[in-house]
């Protein structure tokens, strides 16, 4: 491909990102114009605290997916895989007495080996990523059990475990938990990776043309590793922030969070199919996760409608998305 066509198909990419990301902010502020006009409890300053503190664990969770939705993957086992490093950070803190930024690494860190485990199941040994991360996610739902004996393992004798990675309010004045905090920090670190980085490059590569960035003289093998296992970190941070939040390690709990990582992902504008997407866009979708339930609970509506109003987003983005596919191919 000569440079000017090349220079022309990133540009065209760039605004198809561009009005993506657009049209997902749009919709975010349209729900919070309604809610906050159909009911003043909405817009409390406590209120939007509440929804940015309940999103944090699904936008960490949903960068890392991110990065793998580009390369034409997928993960499922984000949601127990957190579990797990929840688990381990409180093993690392409590049974083990661990110092608390050594255990924090050491929880980080076993999120990495979850997604170094799969990158090589999925690009060394070729298992379709979605066998191979659904039969991680029943690993770490099992070892979560097994190895917190089915029983929550408390942090609370962990001095400032929970106010530095959860609480606290590093800004006077503001009431922005250091979880939201920790949630932006790590989006800003993703979103240099993605475009800074040869990572990033190769990670729009492989999702656009895994055959073609391979005989380009890319090593895609060690490349897809290295991507699950950074997207690995951050389900490890999530599992640290997890922790810290209830002050205590729930080995049931993390089910189901890696369909809404996935649905803030796809709401933000990343391709299923990969090659496209940007943490900017799952940012707006995790918000969009986050203020529709809470917008839905304020305005009275019950729990079961709530649900559905959400199963009903995803759908809305996944068709979106396979419009967007059908229309580039043709």
């Amino acid at each position: 491909m000569s440079s000017p066509a090349l220079t022309s198909k990133v540009k065209s990419n760039w605004w198809k990102a561009s009005l993506q990301q657009l049209l997902a902010f749009a919709s975010l502020i349209i729900l919070v114009i309604f809610f906050s006009v159909a009911s003043p409890k909405f817009y409390q300053p406590t209120n939007l605290s509440n929804i940015l503190f309940s999103i944090v664990v699904t936008g960490l969770l949903a960068i890392g997916v991110t990065l793998v939705i580009i390369t034409g993957g997928i993960d499922l086992s984000v949601g127990t895989g957190m579990t797990l490093c929840s688990v381990m950070t409180a093993v690392f803190l409590v049974n083990l007495g661990l110092p608390m930024v050594l255990g924090v690494i050491c929880g980080i860190l076993f999120g990495a080996l979850i997604g170094l485990i799969n990158g090589i199941f999925v690009s060394l040994l070729k298992i379709p990523p979605f066998i191979a991360t659904l039969a991680m996610m029943l690993v770490a739902a099992g070892l979560s059990l097994v190895i917190s004996g089915t029983k929550p393992i408390y942090t609370t004798g962990v001095p400032g475990f929970q106010q530095i990675f959860a609480q606290g309010k590093p800004i006077p004045g503001l009431v922005i938990p250091n979880a939201v905090l920790i949630l932006l920090i790590a989006a800003v670190v993703a979103g240099v990776i993605l475009a800074k980085t040869v990572l990033g490059r190769y990670t729009y590569s492989i999702g656009s043309n895994e055959e073609a960035t391979a005989l380009s003289g890319v090593n895609v093998i060690k490349w897809k590793v290295i991507i699950y296992t950074v997207a690995g970190c951050f389900t490890g941070l999530a599992g640290v922030v997890a922790t810290a939040r209830l002050n205590s390690a729930q080995p049931a709990g993390g089910m189901g969070l890696e369909l809404q990582a996935i649905a803030a992902v796809v709401i933000g504008g990343t391709s299923l199919q990969g090659g496209k997407g940007s943490i900017i866009g799952t940012m707006i979708g995790a918000l969009i996760m986050g203020v529709l339930p809470n917008g839905l609970s304020t305005i009275g509506v019950p729990q079961e409608w709530q649900n559905v109003a959400v199963g009903i987003v995803i759908l809305l983005a996944v068709f979106l998305d396979m419009l967007r596919r059908r229309k580039s191919v043709s």
